[in-house]
């Protein structure tokens, strides 16, 4: 039997900003970068040696908007984009070029950045894309990655199974050597009825059987007996997980796009957005993010491009091909637009 390691919980995005800064910068291509708490947060970035920005958009907005924060631009920093489009299409020309090595969203619209990088060539072959809050609760000891808040809508047991693949391999990249995943439901107990219930405890028996690796995983799990402690004793959840997880697998889109907006509104939490499955880092944040936050998914964004690992994933099937977000048709597994 192979032997665990003892999970160790990591601690607040401030540590990875720490962590991130200080090494070679990573060279990040900013999709339309006119915004001043884009370029606040670029500006701090470049100054604890964590980025280094190429600004894609409008230069005279750019200049504009960085004017308004004080920031004298240097203009071999700027690449002109007439058009959003046009913006995410040089991003993405730049990392294949080897120009960049990530990405990040600025003042666009979700979709029409996710649909730039989804249909040129950045998608790793048998890789599901997905998305990835790293949250810091106040209240909470360790950082919880909630998967999948913003681009697979409904996703089946086998999207899941790779969702939490991605989630597993991000929290290996900033450090976490085995973390704990919850796979939540609405109740902690396999009710038919619930599917939500049955992909929990298939998932489970898959990690078990080795088709899942690098984390403790268990579930169907409630919320509150995934974070508490508390609630799972008082519930007689007897699970290595249950009031320590480390990753939240949600059962769908609006479930989890719903929870991190909670944690952030109403738990004072600062949420890290990233997408997984790429060829590159590619940070996903709200145009509402405050620069912290910002500044939190950069960080990310370099500690998983120096980590550069990968974890094995189960081959497509036929009726999953290699060019979409197998296994749903792109229709299924669009990506949602973070305001």
């Amino acid at each position: 039997m192979t032997q665990t390691a003892t999970p160790v919980a990591l601690a607040t995005l401030d540590d990875l900003i720490q962590r991130a800064g200080g090494g070679n910068p990573i060279r990040v291509a900013v999709v339309n970068a006119a915004q001043a708490a884009v370029l606040e947060t670029l500006r701090e970035a470049a100054r604890l040696g964590i980025a280094e920005p190429v600004l894609i958009g409008r230069p005279t907005e750019i200049v504009e908007a960085a004017a308004a924060i004080g920031w004298d631009l240097d203009p071999q920093a700027m690449i002109e984009a007439d058009s959003d489009v046009e913006a995410a299409r040089i991003g993405v020309e730049l990392v294949q070029a080897g120009r960049a090595e990530a990405l990040m969203k600025g003042h666009l619209h979700t979709d029409t950045f996710m649909h730039a990088l989804l249909g040129n060539g950045l998608r790793q072959p048998g890789r599901r894309v997905s998305h990835v809050f790293l949250v810091d609760v106040p209240d909470y000891p360790r950082l919880l990655a909630v998967t999948d808040a913003a681009v697979n809508i409904v996703p089946d047991l086998d999207a899941k199974a790779q969702i939490l693949h991605n989630a597993i391999e991000l929290m290996h990249m900033i450090g976490l050597e085995r973390p704990r995943a919850a796979v939540i439901s609405a109740v902690e107990t396999v009710k038919p009825a619930i599917v939500s219930t049955l992909d929990a405890a298939c998932l489970t028996l898959m990690a078990r059987r080795g088709q899942i690796a690098g984390a403790e995983v268990d579930g169907p799990l409630a919320f509150d007996n995934a974070i508490s402690e508390r609630a799972a004793h008082e519930k007689g959840i007897d699970s290595p997980v249950a009031g320590k997880a480390d990753i939240l697998l949600m059962p769908d889109l609006v479930s989890g796009n719903v929870l991190a907006k909670n944690l952030e509104y109403h738990a004072g939490a600062t949420a890290a957005g990233v997408v997984m499955g790429l060829t590159v880092p590619v940070v996903l944040s709200s145009r509402a993010d405050p620069p912290e936050a910002r500044l939190a998914g950069l960080a990310v964004a370099a500690l998983m491009y120096r980590a550069g690992i990968r974890l094995p994933v189960p081959s497509p099937t036929e009726a999953e091909p290699t060019f979409c977000c197998s296994p749903q048709p792109e229709s299924a597994c669009r990506p949602m637009e973070v305001r």
